[in-house]
């Protein structure tokens, strides 16, 4: 399923840009190996050769997902697992200075964006010098890559402070994060793994899948986060997961989630305020490594 949705993707992209991709790479869960079919999207970073039209890149945007977004509709998935989310970058830039690249573009989920994308940056450069899936290209160790590595720790702080923390805020707020036909409940417990990841980059320099994140979060962080860390790994590998239950099912009667029993009669939907303090705990913590 991988190689197909990749392959689809990039023959639309030649299409569009005859020539001009010189370099596609895997990143992301597909790199770490934690890429699951109708669970992750496909994170890439394209190099491209010579002057593009960011109106052509656009159009790769919507037409190189829409075989994928017409699987996931006709299923019912609104989500759209399997989204080729990614990153473009001039040849003559991939030598530079992570963060001192300017990307041309860069797309994911609905979101485009002209001259800037988040994957640049010192964690993902890592994953792609150290475990990039070449597609085209040469391999990522003979692109004359600089991930910056002294300068990590720094960038995970700052992820920590300046994103996850406002996050946090807002899932202990009266008015948690939402996505369009997902509860606060699954979005809350969907990204609990963000901030261990960082943690544990900070930690070591090593970079953990999601799955890995909770599990180490289990072995770093009090007993007390335990069921909220079982029912997000439980999200994450079940395709079940919280959707539709959320207000209306007590968490003692979940199926396969019998640590919850622990936390008597508390709903579903006292979990968002639960991510929310456990992430500030996290970045607490982190602070002092």
């Amino acid at each position: 399923m991988l190689d197909r949705i990749v392959s689809r993707y990039l023959a639309v992209a030649d299409r569009l840009l005859p020539g001009r991709v010189t370099g596609f790479y895997l990143v992301g869960s597909a790199a770490l190996g934690a890429w699951r079919v109708d669970r992750s999207d496909v994170d890439f970073v394209v190099v491209v050769d010579g002057q593009v039209d960011v109106r052509r890149l656009r159009l790769l945007h919507g037409w190189g997902n829409v075989s994928t977004a017409a699987r996931s509709l006709a299923h019912g998935r609104f989500d759209i697992p399997g989204t080729m989310n990614g990153v473009f970058v001039a040849s003559e830039d991939m030598r530079r200075p992570v963060t001192e690249i300017r990307p041309l573009a860069s797309h994911s989920g609905r979101s485009f964006k002209v001259g800037s994308g988040f994957d640049v940056n010192p964690v993902m450069w890592k994953v792609l010098l150290e475990k990039g899936m070449t597609v085209r290209g040469p391999a990522p160790d003979k692109l004359g890559l600089d991930p910056e590595p002294t300068r990590l720790r720094e960038w995970n702080l700052d992820q920590l402070h300046n994103h996850w923390r406002v996050f946090a805020e807002k899932c202990m707020s009266d008015s948690p994060p939402r996505k369009p036909f997902v509860p606060p409940t699954k979005v809350a417990a969907a990204r609990l793994f963000g901030p261990p990841r960082l943690h544990h980059t900070i930690a070591t320099g090593n970079i953990l899948t999601k799955e890995e994140a909770i599990e180490y979060a289990m072995d770093t962080f009090g007993p007390r986060w335990h069921p909220l860390l079982k029912l997000a790994l439980t999200e994450r590998t079940t395709r079940t997961g919280l959707a539709g239950r959320a207000g209306r099912t007590g968490l003692s009667r979940w199926t396969g989630l019998g640590a919850w029993t622990a936390w008597g009669s508390r709903e579903l939907t006292e979990v968002p305020r639960l991510v929310g303090e456990f992430m500030l705990a996290v970045i607490a913590d982190a602070d002092r490594l």
